[in-house]
């Protein structure tokens, strides 16, 4: 699925929110890109990674924050990892929105699990909140 959504997205189509997120290698310096969903919750909006601790999330730390891509728009932003005591409500609500396509990375953990339960799990995924700038 996501060759297919970062088609559309690199044309200015977005699908359930996706963008193309471009963030700088750790090493290398040289652009990485990967289809993102933004998630927008209480006002604030986040990346979160549903597949866990990968390579984006390992150069966003590095980074501070990319760019956003729909098509030709570029937006610049920084990036604030959460503590796993602030994530609960950001992967409810992530999950509330894509379950569906991203639902089995989580072992059974859903939308509607106690906070306890996605407070057990929040190791496991690295959650951003991001500001345009």
């Amino acid at each position: 699925m996501n060759p297919f959504v970062t088609f559309l997205t690199r044309r200015g189509l977005s699908v359930w929110g996706s963008r193309e997120l471009a963030v700088r290698g750790r090493r290398s310096g040289e652009w990485r890109r990967t289809p993102v969903n933004v998630l927008t919750v209480d006002g604030q909006r986040y990346l979160v990674a549903p597949r866990g601790h990968v390579q984006w999330t390992h150069n966003m730390r590095a980074a501070g924050g990319g760019e956003l891509r729909l098509g030709r728009r570029r937006e610049v932003f920084t990036a604030v990892e959460l503590a796993d005591d602030d994530k609960p409500e950001v992967l409810r609500a992530y999950l509330k929105r894509w379950k569906a396509e991203v639902g089995a990375f989580f072992d059974g953990v859903g939308p509607d699990s106690p906070r306890e339960e996605l407070r057990r799990v929040a190791p496991r995924y690295p959650v951003f909140r991001i500001t345009a700038g």
